[in-house]
């Protein structure tokens, strides 16, 4: 994706993290929130993972704004094009990135794969072989693996000094704080990871030591910010941004339909994003059975689902994960948007990044009755609370778009910047480091006075 396409679109604000109080400003300054409760005290969780977490060099360099990121996460660079894309595709401009990703099985020796996919982004991919145990069983065999190629990968080498570590999953924390010199700690929290399938079962507990050495938080949901903000002094919520020139295509006259999509029957109800365990699969079935002759069509790569589980009617479409690029053709394809979320505990905390791109694509849109969206988007977003109601707002919505939600979408999405986002970010990032760095030099004041 072009890497200068907020600076292209002239009108970026971001999505998630535009206002710095409250949602009251929600219609310019989309989802952002911050609290900075210095009150806040916790007895700090004692367990086998306690050991004292050095900052090295971190004075020397907390005025420094360039200073580089490792970032550990459990989604993958080139899976679905989400928020770890497009907040480090963005802080790759001034900031090098180092995207260290969970280990996957494979033949031979442990290994690191390296790749540039992106500038200024370098990608290591964990190569262990089968069977790799447990997550501090990989651990062990990864760091030093790491350690290493920082000091000799020509990609890493001298690239990473003092850098700031940055986490997506708290799992690997308790194996990777304190390894590299990192100078600050940061948890951006998109998904409560503990209420989704499969989750393991000492996630909570990990995430606990992660918060409870972490400088800055960041949550990707409100729900989330009111939960992480019980447990930590300095939590900032950013929501979903959006590339409005990317997905404003959809609205342009000479962006090409995919032709599986153009020649379906219409009206088209259409989804893009991860097929998984959040989605309500009775009402994407139940959509399709009270509209036969429209067309149902979900794009997106399946996740902790197989095929033969999901709704197989004929006029339901399964297209599988589609490029990043290939979005707004796909929305402007589509009559109407839809959000179909079952209401579980994966979908407590989520606050769907593709909101705003339906905005941005001119496009009527039907969701569920997500708690973040109902807060967040409506009246925009027509929300339905019954499977009965979404099959009428759909329905409704493809007979009659309600113009005047459609362009206040729009202008929603156009002060909605991942640019806005991130460098709020940057500055929140800034000012934890200069706490810490103040704290550290009042303490080696205070011990040098007791001597």
């Amino acid at each position: 994706m072009p890497r200068d396409i907020d600076e292209l679109s002239g009108t970026d604000t971001t999505s998630a993290a535009l206002c710095t109080a409250s949602l009251s400003s929600f219609d310019t300054n989309v989802n952002a929130i911050r609290v900075d409760r210095r009150q806040w005290s916790e007895e700090t969780p004692v367990s086998e993972w306690d050991r004292e977490i050095k900052p090295p060099a971190m004075l020397r360099s907390s005025r420094d704004a360039s200073f580089p990121l490792i970032v550990h996460c459990h989604l993958r660079w080139d899976f679905v094009w989400q928020r770890p894309q497009q907040i480090f595709s963005r802080l790759a401009d001034t900031h090098r990135v180092l995207f260290v990703e969970d280990a996957v099985p494979g033949e031979g020796e442990p290994r690191l794969d390296i790749s540039e996919p992106y500038g200024n982004v370098v990608r290591v991919v964990p190569v262990l072989p089968a069977p790799m145990g447990s997550t501090d069983e990989q651990c062990a065999v990864v760091l030093p693996l790491l350690q290493r190629a920082l000091k000799e990968h020509p990609l890493l080498a001298d690239q990473f000094d003092a850098p700031v570590q940055w986490f997506y999953s708290p799992m690997t924390a308790p194996s990777f704080l304190g390894q590299f010199g990192a100078q600050g700690v940061v948890y951006d929290c998109m998904d409560e990871l503990a209420n989704f399938r499969f989750a393991p079962p000492d996630i909570a507990q990990r995430e606990q030591f992660l918060m409870s050495r972490a400088d800055v938080v960041f949550t990707g949901g409100y729900q989330l910010f009111e939960s992480k903000s019980k447990h930590h002094y300095n939590v900032h919520f950013y929501g979903c941004g959006v590339d409005i020139q990317h997905f404003g295509k959809a609205r342009l006259e000479e962006t090409q339909v995919p032709a599986e999509v153009a020649s379906l029957p219409r009206p088209v109800f259409g989804y893009f994003g991860v097929i998984d365990e959040r989605l309500d699969y009775g009402l994407i079935q139940a959509l399709a059975q009270r509209f036969p002759d429209a067309s149902v069509v979900m794009a997106g790569p399946l996740a902790k689902v197989e095929r033969e589980q999901l709704p197989d009617l004929p006029n339901i479409h399964w297209l599988g994960q589609r490029a990043y690029e290939e979005l707004p053709s796909l929305v402007k394809g589509f009559d109407v948007c839809l959000m179909p979320f079952a209401l579980n505990d994966a979908t407590r905390y989520i606050n769907p990044t593709k909101t705003l791109e339906y905005m941005a694509g001119g496009k009527p849109i039907v969701s569920t009755a997500v708690a973040d969206v109902v807060r967040n988007f409506t009246p925009i977003v027509d929300v339905a609370r019954s499977e009965e109601e979404f099959v009428q707002a759909a329905d409704r919505a493809s007979r009659s778009p309600d113009t005047t939600m459609i362009q206040q979408g729009i202008a929603k999405a156009e002060h909605a910047s991942w640019k806005a986002i991130v460098l709020d970010m940057q500055r929140d990032i800034r000012a934890a480091l200069r706490t810490r760095g103040q704290a550290a030099g009042r303490a080696h004041i205070a011990m040098e006075m007791s001597r």
